[in-house]
């Protein structure tokens, strides 16, 4: 997100909000018309209208006459002309247009403005004996106001940390007195952070000439802190790294964020930090290594007090999309799972709170499933009556569209936030003692078979880019980001997590969400009837199994080895179509076999009917329109390689293909 972008969010998100409150105040304005010869209004809110007529008497011809004997008119109609004021002035910035901004201006300076002057009013009804009237619209829109100010939504920014770090190391080397930030060590990197950002006053930047890339970094902060002046405190929620490899990763963005004002030690030695910073956890390896740099973030000196500073809690977000990319399923929730236990237990040793964000996905690779079940199969202790987590795109509008879905979902999660956090006044059950040994010797055999396929497979990488159309999603112009890390490069590692699962999902593999389960539960229990007992009871008793076993359920429900196999001879090498396709079968098939003897049901979503009611519904209409891609991919990139990209021919075929991918994911309900 650029700049622009980011400033253009946010504006579009207050003009809204701005949009409601002015429709409510203006019913608020029919509404209350209590004559002041029948009631009398309390001195502080008699007080806040005399004073707004005279400073807005400007703009009325005869302001005397404006609702004279009707004081909660008179306000409310005083209040709607400075929102009105808000608005154009949002307007005027989102044209563009800088003359256009209303002067004088009229409007509220903050949020917390226009919430007093309901409070007066609220204050006063309740005075003359009018609180019913009060608890009413007058209520509803008091509780929207608190809820959304003038930001409607807090807006969440998202950077990799190599940006960062070669913004800072170009600051650096700019600098006389610095040293060279590429050769510190990490611990070096640390205590010249910490130092630099222990010094009063906001740092000064002399130089005009850095690389359009540093000058994009530091300008998002610049619009950080604009947007905050403009719009509200609350503007921005987390600003996550993505790729958080090192502490130092933290620091350099507060470090960053100093020269706009945002954090920093001020003159008179008092700490401000205006920016949550949320270090993102996405790999196997990354989310192994919570702990450690953790304890080495809460630990600097600088830290702590830019920490306490805003609020004294930690942010942690926890990716389940390249985790899962990484490892495979099972190795990716193990390590969610510890990294949640060990991010929770370190800020409350080192004195404090910690809130956790998940970047779930849409499809159960990347953390997707029923909500309510996701919260509470979250470890134990971990859920202090907040939870952050994201919503893929796609599912925003059959999950939220309709009020009465909306209403549904958002109860789905409330419950489930309620009964995760019952902990903090109540004694809840441990997780089960073997629980933990268990998991990890799944989580090993999982991660082993996953890694054997699709890092040490000849031709697996071939496999995904011919067998799946995920070269051609690129085409879609629904991403936020590309879809490689590096164009040009076809690992595994440079595909980013939502093309892979999009991929795998459209050619009815759906990988991702399943793969290496079969065979890991396979290898622990053997032919030993009491470790299968085993299992079943962790499925009964133990929420984050059953949730993982019940969400690879949906994915293998939603596989068609048939259909895997017509997308599989797309492949230009036979003996590749054939070895990686019959593991694949062979894993599905041995995958649905032992999660049905550990959850004891004789079919798939046995115990969701309605799912699967709804997936067999689905298939007819499904299954024609994979068969249609097939055929759509098989021309369309003979087109390519005959004819080129630019050809008649690749065109012809290009739209109904796009049109079948989007046809698809609406019908499967997941892009990735």
């Amino acid at each position: 997100m650029t700049p622009d972008t980011t400033a253009l969010a946010l504006r579009l998100q207050a003009q809204e909000i701005l949009r409601e409150y002015l429709r409510r105040v203006e019913e608020l304005n029919r509404r209350l018309t209590y004559s002041d010869s029948l009631v009398t209004p309390s001195p502080p809110f008699t007080a806040s209208l005399n004073a707004d007529a005279q400073r807005m008497a400007a703009l009325f011809r005869d302001p005397t006459l404006q609702y004279a004997q009707e004081p909660y008119r008179r306000k409310f109609f005083l209040m709607y002309h400075r929102l009105r004021h808000n608005l154009d002035r949002i307007h005027a910035r989102i044209d563009e247009r800088p003359d256009a901004v209303p002067m004088p201006f009229w409007g509220y300076d903050s949020e917390q403005a226009f919430l007093e002057d309901l409070y007066l009013i609220r204050d006063s009804l309740i005075a003359h004996g009018d609180g019913a009237v009060a608890d009413g619209e007058l209520k509803d829109l008091i509780r929207l106001a608190e809820t959304f100010g003038f930001h409607l939504t807090a807006l969440d920014v998202r950077q990799e940390s190599g940006r960062h770090t070669a913004a800072v190391a170009e600051i650096f080397a700019m600098a006389p007195n610095l040293p060279d930030y590429a050769a510190l060590t990490e611990e070096e990197r640390l205590n010249v952070l910490g130092d630099l950002l222990a010094k009063p006053g906001t740092p000064l930047l002399y130089c005009d000439s850095f690389s359009p890339a540093t000058r994009e970094t530091l300008e998002v902060f610049q619009v950080m802190a604009r947007l905050r002046g403009e719009i509200g405190p609350r503007a921005f929620d987390n600003y996550v790294i993505s790729m958080t490899h090192e502490a130092s990763h933290v620091l350099e963005v507060l470090f960053l964020a100093s020269f706009a004002g945002l954090a920093g030690r001020r003159a008179d030695d008092g700490w401000h930090c205006a920016i949550r910073v949320a270090p993102l956890f996405e790999t196997i390896a990354d989310l192994s290594r919570v702990e450690t740099l953790l304890t080495r973030l809460l630990d600097q000196p600088s830290y702590r007090e830019l920490l306490t500073a805003a609020g004294g809690v930690q942010d942690v977000m926890v990716g389940y999309s390249d985790s899962c990319k990484d490892g495979g399923i099972l190795a990716s929730n193990r390590e969610l799972y510890q990294a949640q236990q060990r991010a929770v237990a370190l800020t409350a040793a080192r004195g404090f709170g910690c809130r956790l964000f998940h970047g779930r996905g849409g499809t159960v690779g990347r953390g997707g499933g029923p909500i309510h079940d996701a919260i509470l199969s979250q470890p134990p202790g971990t859920v202090h009556g907040r939870i952050k987590i994201t919503e893929q795109g796609e599912v925003l509008s059959f999950k939220y569209q309709n009020l009465e879905t909306a209403v549904y979902e958002l109860t789905l999660g409330i419950t489930g936030l309620i009964k995760a956090s019952r902990h903090l006044l109540q004694e809840i059950p441990a997780d089960p003692p073997e629980a933990a040994a268990v998991m990890a010797e799944l989580a090993r055999h999982g991660e082993a078979v996953y890694r054997d396929l699709t890092e040490r497979t000849p031709g697996f990488m071939d496999y995904f880019y011919e067998a799946t159309p995920v070269t051609e999603l690129g085409r879609l112009n629904i991403g936020s980001r590309p879809s490689h890390r590096a164009q040009g490069d076809r690992s595994k590692y440079s595909v980013r997590a939502i093309p892979w699962m999009f991929g795998w999902g459209l050619s009815r593999h759906t990988l991702p969400g399943w793969y290496g389960i079969g065979s890991a539960l396979a290898a622990w229990r053997g032919d030993d009837p009491e470790r299968l007992a085993t299992l079943q009871k962790l499925y009964r008793e133990w929420p984050f199994f059953r949730a993982l076993l019940d969400n690879s359920q949906m994915s293998l429900s939603k596989v068609d080895v048939g259909i895997a196999r017509e997308y599989a001879r797309l492949c230009a090498d036979a003996d590749t179509e054939i070895r990686i396709h019959e593991r694949f079968r062979t894993e599905y098939e041995r995958t649905c076999q032992e999660i049905l003897a550990v959850a004891q049901i004789p079919t798939l979503l046995e115990e969701n009917p309605t799912l699967a009611k709804s997936l067999e519904r689905r298939n007819p209409y499904l299954d024609p329109l994979n068969h249609i891609q097939v055929t759509v991919l098989r021309r369309y990139r003979r087109a390519l390689r005959e004819q080129g990209a630019d050809s008649p021919e690749a065109e012809t075929w290009l739209r109904p293909l796009l049109r079948s991918i989007n046809a698809l994911a609406a019908g499967m309900r997941n892009t990735g």
